[in-house]
């Protein structure tokens, strides 16, 4: 028998309840498939492991305002570094995530409503909103998957001397608010530039953008020039606490 087509669906909080009456356990995030497949759902807690930022959205891992300032102050400071041998390739990205999924097709499912992906996993409908400029976007072609802190920044803020693996982590990282599926327009906007070149469109998502950078810098111990840390620090103060 042919194998039966995989569709995945974000949101079956129902489906989770009608399992466990059946005596199926949720635990791990894998939600049966129509075809008896299981995918794993995104798991969004604080930054203490409590309960979720709810301003940050699927981003994972985003600290609170007040960590983020105390990340933010011990950050090392110096000059833009050079790009020097840079090759987006010393980066290798989109790596399998398994189940014929990649690091890009999985950033898809977690970031939008109603996804639907096929048997190679890529997403053939759902919806994202796109929280750097508001865009809601009905499919996955008008959508790059962001890097938050951009490979070339990180590569003039200390990453030229990582190993590749250390390099392909960094580009792959779905724990930490490193990736998140955005307007291919605003991701392009963007570039390489830190925050201080660029903020995102919509002021609204400043809070989480200045807490999101900061984090991935601290957790990666890259280094921030003087205007992209004074440019961080006003992002945090328009956090509401």
């Amino acid at each position: 028998m042919a194998r039966q087509k995989r569709i995945r669906t974000a949101g079956l909080a129902a489906g989770l309840v009608l399992f466990a009456v059946a005596g199926c356990s949720a635990e791990g995030g894998g939600v049966p498939s129509p075809g008896g497949d299981a995918k794993p759902s995104p798991t969004r807690t604080g930054a203490a492991g409590g309960a979720p930022e709810t301003d940050a959205g699927t981003l994972p891992g985003v600290p609170t305002a007040e960590q983020a300032r105390t990340q933010l102050a011990g950050l090392k400071v110096a000059p833009r570094g050079s790009m020097s041998g840079y090759d987006r390739d010393k980066f290798p990205h989109w790596a399998s995530q398994g189940e014929s999924c990649n690091t890009r097709e999985t950033v898809l499912h977690r970031d939008g409503a109603d996804v639907r992906q096929d048997d190679e996993c890529r997403a053939v409908s759902g919806t994202w909103v796109s929280v750097y400029d508001g865009k809601t976007l009905k499919s996955a072609a008008g959508l790059d998957i962001d890097h938050m802190v951009p490979l070339a920044n990180a590569w003039r803020s200390g990453a030229n001397t990582w190993t590749q693996e250390k390099r392909k982590e960094f580009a792959n990282d779905l724990t930490h608010p490193q990736l998140l599926a955005v307007s291919a327009a605003s991701n392009r906007s963007k570039g390489d530039q830190g925050p201080d070149a660029w903020q995102p469109p919509s002021q609204a998502y400043w809070c989480t953008y200045g807490r999101a950078w900061t984090s991935v810098k601290a957790t990666y111990g890259l280094s921030v020039t003087t205007a992209e840390k004074d440019m961080l620090g006003r992002m945090l103060d328009t956090c509401s606490s």
